[in-house]
């Protein structure tokens, strides 16, 4: 059975891998502490130099989803244009999961590295 890829495609933005985006919003909140969902969002785009741009359902969804799994924690508190916002900040299991999880990322992407730079065999 073949897998269906998305075709590369050099001049839109970034496609995220299953699990990359939860990676992402726990080092946000590890780095940054205290943040709600527009604030996270913003943050992973800015840091991606607008490579991933993320919509407000693609963030919330991965906020609930950790949210469910006790990696981050959620109080509601007022945003600096004084709106009601939630402000998510990550737990001592999401600590873990991030360290896990990042161990695992640079792994995989020494890997590819190495794959990708292989070189060509000469033909005989």
């Amino acid at each position: 059975m073949s897998e269906s890829r998305p075709e590369p495609r050099p001049e839109s933005k970034l496609d995220l891998l299953q699990g990359t985006l939860d990676l992402m919003v726990l080092q946000t909140l590890a780095v940054l502490g205290a943040l709600h969902g527009y604030g996270i969002a913003r943050r992973i785009e800015q840091v991606s130099g607008d490579e991933v741009l993320l919509n407000q359902g693609t963030i919330y969804a991965s906020l609930v989803r950790l949210q469910q799994q006790g990696l981050i924690a959620a109080e509601w508190g007022t945003s600096d244009n004084n709106r009601k916002a939630k402000f998510y900040s990550i737990t001592r299991s999401g600590r873990k999961q991030l360290a896990k999880d990042a161990a695992y990322w640079g792994r995989l992407s020494q890997v590819m590295g190495r794959v990708l730079a292989m070189p060509a065999e000469e033909s005989l």
